[in-house]
């Protein structure tokens, strides 16, 4: 079984607060030149993405130059729902939803499991794209994200990120739990997993039904000196 689990590139499509905008336009039409061609207009990290070293290292690897094999992973769905808006995913929350036992988050308790090298992360904030709500997703914890360095997996998300969105304004819906007060400056998760050398995989959508273990396929553009790409990210399973 395969599923497309990225978001389709288009004109006006969501994108991270400031990054460029997308469009997608024709450039040579069949009614006009006989063939078609098209001019796309996009940032790297535009849409279903990884990111390389260099997004958030000055002086990390580009995604040119990591071997395109380390974009097919042995994923597993890590399902974190219910998540209340901007709640903080913890090392200990991970563990548990990984089936790790008490103590795990400290590094102290079971071996990780050598056959998986992608925690793929069910938030639910997937059902919110293209709206501003969006932006008001989970996020790793900088020990979360460390957690996840020592047992070397990267991270896939149904997110924006890894780390926390700035708000699109200073309230929520009456009926969502309202942000913490204690969230990140910067970008504390990415590095945790860029400075090991872990894939962070954005904006995915379709986990729902997916089995607990599948292969997923996300393989960039080869963008010289690249910070990110936009990617096709495809699950494979066995039925």
């Amino acid at each position: 079984m395969f599923r497309d689990l990225s978001r389709p590139i288009e004109t006006g499509m969501p994108t991270y607060p400031d990054d460029p905008e997308v469009t997608l336009a024709p450039d040579a039409t069949h009614e006009a030149d006989g063939y078609a061609t098209s001019e796309l207009r996009t940032g790297t990290h535009a849409g279903t993405h990884v990111d390389a070293p260099r997004h958030t290292l000055s002086e990390g690897e580009t995604i040119d130059e990591i071997d395109p094999g380390r974009f097919a992973f042995d994923a597993r769905l890590v399902d974190l729902r219910p998540l209340a808006p901007r709640e903080a995913i913890t090392a200990e929350a991970l563990a548990g939803a990984v089936g790790e036992g008490a103590g795990a988050a400290d590094g102290d308790s079971a071996e990780a499991d050598s056959t998986v090298d992608l925690l793929v992360c069910r938030t639910g904030w997937a059902a919110r794209w293209g709206t501003e709500r969006y932006r008001d997703h989970p996020y790793l914890t900088e020990t979360a994200a460390t957690w996840c360095r020592e047992r070397g997996v990267g991270v896939g998300l149904d997110a924006f990120g890894p780390d926390p969105t700035p708000a699109a304004d200073g309230s929520l819906p009456t009926d969502d739990s309202p942000p913490t007060n204690d969230e990140p400056d910067g970008t504390p998760a990415h590095d945790a997993l860029l400075n090991g050398g872990l894939p962070i995989v954005e904006n995915l959508r379709g986990l729902a039904g997916l089995p607990a273990r599948f292969r997923l396929y996300a393989f960039p553009l080869r963008l010289r000196g690249g910070d990110g790409s936009p990617v096709r990210a495809v699950a494979e399973w066995e039925e």
